[in-house]
């Protein structure tokens, strides 16, 4: 027997203070991936395997769920003269039975296959492993509870190793009778090619910031600049969560004080920025400082490119960035530094340097970057 179980962990797809997918209420966007998926189960075309993409935090997990609830609480049209009307909403209410078991993982027709332990069963494992596959094989050669449709969610399936991979995609070469698979992949590119060419895509795209306003309000985390925060979350829900539960606002706000100095830094308040990660349990804190770094450069690299700077993140932002990526070569010059700068720093993280010297080192290059532009 395992000396653990999957419930001593958090899990790896909840937000804080937020909601799990499959509790979340209402699917705020996404509206033409809705559709697609609705258009093809009324017209009795339904995939057996769906794909569902795009980047961190948009909503996946939560769109996958919905369409399980729908598939599982809609009934089969037999083709009777008193068989129901062909749904027009993928909604299932709250107090559905089917929405209540899903919620609580006692849906006896739904299977996750996530990270389980690890082989030595003391640790959540790092990747999906090919046993958790197997155990979802075993879960397919059980007959259906009412002999109807039957639901897997792979969340996520990047996660998977090639064993892994292999084995599923096994079962979606021959799929089971009655069973629709749900893939979420933040990085489809990773996955095999076969496995993409057995499902069919949902892309996801990033909400604007209407949408990400009342999607944030739902989690119970209201902004008072939507717009700004959609630009440092990159449309994402799930980022935006992050940004909000760390104070990233105020931690970019700081950033872009930091670099309107450039070509020449001010060193002591670079060092009081790079302090943010210090400390045992600030590791997040470090993380974010890290993507707010590249955000800034990835926003200094757009400018260039393209000859204007991108909708404000904070006030003065859009100065800073015309002044320092003035022209195409400018903006070539901060895409190469953004490429190996995060990496770099990570790298460091992860042999256990300190923080506050990985992120004062990151400024230190930036100002070199800064310099060396300015002189040419």
């Amino acid at each position: 027997m395992p000396s653990v179980y999957l419930g001593d962990f958090p899990e790896p797809d909840r937000i804080e203070g937020a909601p799990h997918p499959r509790e979340t209420a209402h699917l705020i966007g996404h509206e033409a991936a809705q559709a697609e998926f609705l258009s093809a189960f009324t017209a009795g075309r339904l995939h057996h395997g769906w794909l569902i993409t795009g980047p961190r935090g948009l909503g996946k997990a939560t769109l996958a769920w919905k369409l399980a609830r729908f598939l599982l609480a809609t009934p089969d049209d037999d083709g009777g003269m008193f068989a129901p009307p062909p749904p027009t909403t993928l909604d299932i209410p709250d107090s559905h039975p089917v929405a209540r078991r899903l919620a609580a993982l006692s849906e006896p027709r739904c299977y996750l296959l996530r990270r389980g332990l690890n082989e030595t069963e003391k640790n959540v494992a790092q990747e999906i492993l090919v046993k958790e596959v197997r155990k979802l094989k075993d879960f397919f050669a059980l007959s259906a509870a009412d002999g109807g449709r039957r639901v897997a969610i792979v969340d996520a399936a990047d996660e998977m190793n090639t064993a892994a991979a292999n084995a599923l995609l096994k079962l979606l070469e021959e799929p089971p009778a009655g069973v629709t698979f749900f893939l979420i992949s933040h990085q489809p590119f990773r996955l095999l090619p076969t496995i993409r060419s057995r499902c069919r895509e949902l892309r996801l795209h990033p909400l604007p910031a209407p949408q990400m306003a009342a999607a944030l309000a739902q989690a119970g985390a209201a902004i008072d600049a939507p717009d700004a925060m959609a630009q440092l979350a990159g449309g994402s829900v799930g980022e935006a969560m992050r940004i909000a539960n760390l104070d990233g606002m105020a931690l970019y706000r700081n950033l872009i004080s930091l670099l309107s100095g450039l070509p020449r830094m001010d060193r002591p308040k670079a060092l009081a920025l790079a302090d943010t990660g210090t400390g045992k349990g600030n590791e997040p804190r470090f993380d974010l400082a890290v993507t707010l770094i590249d955000l800034a450069l990835a926003r200094l690299a757009r400018t260039g490119t393209l000859g204007a700077p991108p909708p404000e993140a904070t006030p003065g932002e859009a100065q800073l960035l015309a002044r320092l990526a003035p022209d195409a070569w400018a903006g070539r010059a901060w895409a190469d530094l953004a490429e190996h700068l995060s990496a770099r720093a990570r790298r460091g993280k992860a042999v256990n340097l300190d923080p506050a010297a990985l992120l004062m080192d990151m400024f230190l290059r930036i100002e070199e970057t800064a310099g060396q532009l300015a002189s040419r």
